[in-house]
């Protein structure tokens, strides 16, 4: 490895460290797991400990949502992406006997995602979906690490203007999507690694689907 992978050498400084004893490379790779396991275990503990009503007041209007008919429109870029298809999947399909909900993905279709971005704007691509898709009563969900990016924010924008329940999931101290006026529900993960903000993240959607299969239960008397 050469000087140009200064950002991996930061990560992993004892693959940079020449010949070593391979019990030492070890050890620093143990320390080093455990210590990314225990900021993440504290991080999310954080995370549900400070949220807990919100989480639970947030699953309540997500699930009468669901109860009258309405569908989750969730979006994202990058690796937030990866998450939106996964949250719309677990709803969609979940695993066991839980109910299935309606769901879908805004960054799943690449023809229009791609269509968007080239022929109008990549800051439309959710939006545009949205105006389409979007219903008074079904939820916008965005998740994102900075909370600052633009089509999120145009995202919300959009669907708080056609009655839109709208949930954030943001990291950092919220970006943008913090100063918004048109997310009811946002959850923001007080950490600068992206790595453990997207780990946090997926925690707190989970325990969303959880409480709303739950909600959906006592609504509708029926699993």
């Amino acid at each position: 490895m050469t000087r140009q992978d200064s950002g991996v050498e930061s990560l992993y400084p004892f693959l940079y460290s020449g010949p070593s004893d391979l019990d030492a490379a070890l050890e620093h790779a143990r320390r080093s797991t455990e210590a990314k396991v225990d900021e993440i275990v504290a991080l999310r503990a954080e995370v549900l400990h400070r949220d807990a009503e919100r989480l639970a007041d947030c699953a309540r209007v997500m699930a009468r949502s669901f109860a009258a008919g309405g569908q989750l429109l969730v979006y994202g870029n990058g690796g937030s992406s990866t998450d939106a298809q996964d949250v719309a999947g677990m709803f969609l399909h979940p695993a066991g006997e839980a109910r299935s909900l309606p769901a879908l993905s805004l960054t799943a279709d690449i023809a229009v995602v791609t269509a968007l971005s080239n022929d109008v704007g990549f800051d439309v691509v959710f939006a545009r979906q949205i105006a389409a898709f979007g219903r008074p009563g079904d939820i916008a969900m965005g998740l994102s690490t900075s909370g600052n990016s633009a089509n999120l924010v145009r995202a919300f924008e959009e669907a708080t203007r056609r009655g839109l329940v709208t949930v954030g999931l943001a990291g950092y101290d919220g970006g943008k999507m913090a100063e918004l006026e048109t997310i009811e529900h946002l959850f923001v993960v007080p950490s600068a690694s992206v790595h453990r903000i997207q780990e946090a993240q997926t925690t707190v959607y989970h325990v969303l689907w959880e409480l709303v299969q739950r909600e959906l239960t006592e609504l509708t008397g029926r699993r």
